[in-house]
Formats: structure tokens, C-alpha cells, sequence
């Protein structure tokens, strides 16, 4: 193995700024060994290696070797290419990196959306089921009646708490999108379902307004958990749907004439007002319930029509 192996070392630079000026010719650490035992085999046939660091701007990102198996000077020319390589492989590596972060965040963001499908229809409804039974149990010998009628009552819940259940299968089939239908009609359709299964008149005023994909999902899912709420707590007689524009927000609001109730006094889990109140606040938006005892509830929702992606 004749000759002193050495490598082109290019720590002192930045990607695009490469000239043979600011090049070192060092010896080889790694070759070193095999040069100093004279053994071919150690250096499994490399004679040289160019090493150039790689930067996404000024963020150090790792050490791209370029090695032969024969020694010579590398021409200015061939400094160049190799530090025009650099920088395009440091740009895919950013690139990359970007990309799986974005992957990541998208499945925490499903995983989040997910537990909001759960405890807005599974969770409650089967606490109340439990409830009901273990009331049930306690009157089953002393108060035959009373515990034939909980038991119905958690017939009833089971049974709505299934189709909420199988309404929450389609909707996460559908990936929550609104079937290509602008908000305005995906709401007048929502509002007919929601009369068709109650009997109770609901009416919407909507502007047309053309919004992001996810921001007309998010507002239709408030939507749909806002008349979910009226359907089992409010015992209404008309309901009220008005999305409306005002500047850079969007406002939907889900007014009903029911039972209402003491917003300070019940916890919000009580209502699913944790679920809508994320969605409102993924888009950098609020959502407020008013409501008070025998005088309805109001559910608005306010986000940016930029809201972030």
C-alpha cells in the first residue's frame, strides 16, 4: 500500500461558497491505521475520501464522504459539483425532516380528534347506562318499579348511545369531509336530518362563503355535536342554525328555544362543550355557550377565515 493516505477535509464551509482555496489536505484518521500496518485489507481498497459538510442555511446537518480507491488532487470543477450536491441533499434532508414532523403532528391531531369522537358519543352515553343500571340494582328487591323503570331508561340510552355510535363510524369513514358540499348546504342537509329524526323545525340561514376544507369540517362537526345536544337535553320546539360573515371571521351559531341550562352550574363535559370548544380552538377561533334555565341555549362558534392549516 504505497503512499500516505490522506482525505480532503471541507469543515470550513458553507454549501455554495466551496473553492480549493479553503480546502485542507489532512491525513486520514480512519485510513491512518491500515496505512501505518501497511495493510490493504484495513483500508478495504480506499486510497482517499472527500468529506463535505451538509447545511440547510446555517443549520449544521450532518457530513456527506465521497471516497475512491485511487489518490489525486480534485480539481476546482469537481469542489464545485460536490458543493452544489451538498446542498441540494441537505435541502431533501430538511425537506424529509419537515415531512415526517408534519406526519407526526397529523397523527396526534387524529388520535386528539378521535378521543373527541369517543367521549362525545361513547363515554357519556355509557356512563349514563351505568348509572342508570346501578340505580336499578340498588331498587331491584325493595322498589321492583322503580328499578324496572331505570333499567328502561338505560334501554333507551343504549339504544340512542348505538346509533350515535354508528353515526360516529360513517362520519369517521367519510374522514369528516363534507362529501364536496359547500358548509351552507351541508348544514340545510344536517338540519333536515335533524328534523326528519326529532320532528322538531330546524331553520338555517347561511351565507355563502368560500372557506378551507377544514375549516368548514370543523364548523359542520360543531354543528353536528351542538344539535346532538339539542336532541337529548334541550327538549325544544325550533331550533336556529345562522352562519354568518363579519371581516376576517366566520361565526356559527346553533340557537334552540328548550330547557337551557346553568352553564356556571353543569360541567362542561356534561354537554360535550370540551370537544367543540377544541375545534373552535384548532382554528384559532372561541366558542361561547349562552344559556340560562327555561330559556334555550346558544352555542357560537368564531374563527379567522385564515385560520392556519
Amino acid at each position: 500500500m504505497a503512499g500516505r493516505r490522506r482525505c480532503w477535509c471541507t469543515d470550513d464551509f458553507r454549501a455554495g461558497e466551496l473553492t480549493p482555496t479553503n480546502i485542507d489536505v489532512i491525513e486520514c484518521s480512519r485510513l491512518e491505521p491500515a496505512f501505518r500496518g501497511k495493510s490493504a485489507e484495513l483500508a478495504a481498497g480506499l486510497r482517499y475520501h472527500a468529506s463535505i459538510p451538509l447545511y440547510f442555511q446555517d443549520k449544521p446537518l450532518g457530513i456527506m464522504n465521497v471516497t475512491g480507491p485511487e489518490w489525486r488532487k480534485l480539481t476546482p470543477d469537481e469542489l464545485q459539483l460536490l458543493s452544489t450536491i451538498a446542498y441540494q441533499v441537505g435541502i431533501a434532508i430538511e425537506r424529509a425532516r419537515l415531512a415526517e414532523n408534519a406526519t407526526r403532528l397529523a397523527r396526534a391531531e387524529e388520535r386528539t380528534r378521535l378521543a373527541r369522537e369517543i367521549h362525545d358519543t361513547l363515554a357519556q352515553g355509557l356512563t349514563a347506562i351505568a348509572l342508570n343500571i346501578e340505580g336499578a340494582m340498588h331498587h331491584l328487591d325493595t322498589h321492583p318499579d322503580q328499578a324496572r323503570e331505570r333499567l328502561e331508561q338505560a334501554l333507551a340510552m343504549a339504544r340512542e348511545n348505538l346509533e350515535d355510535a354508528r353515526r360516529s363510524v360513517l362520519d369517521l369513514r367519510s374522514g369528516g369531509r363534507l362529501e364536496s358540499k359547500p358548509l351552507p348546504e351541508a348544514l340545510a342537509g344536517l338540519a333536515r336530518s335533524f328534523t326528519s329524526d326529532t320532528g322538531v323545525p330546524a331553520m338555517v340561514n347561511a351565507v355563502s362563503v368560500d372557506l378551507p376544507l377544514r375549516i368548514e369540517s370543523e364548523l359542520f362537526r360543531i354543528a353536528q355535536e351542538a344539535l346532538t345536544n339539542v336532541r337529548k337535553h334541550a327538549h325544544a320546539h325550533k331550533v336556529e342554525i345562522a352562519l354568518r360573515r363579519r371581516g376576517r371571521t366566520i361565526s356559527l351559531s346553533i340557537r334552540d328555544d328548550g330547557a337551557g341550562f346553568s352553564v356556571r352550574a353543569h360541567r362542561a363535559e356534561t354537554h360535550g362543550l370540551i370537544g367543540m370548544r377544541e375545534r373552535a380552538k384548532l382554528l384559532d377561533g372561541k366558542l361561547r355557550v349562552r344559556s340560562s334555565p327555561g330559556e334555550g341555549t346558544q352555542v357560537v362558534a368564531r374563527v379567522p377565515i385564515d385560520a392556519p392549516a
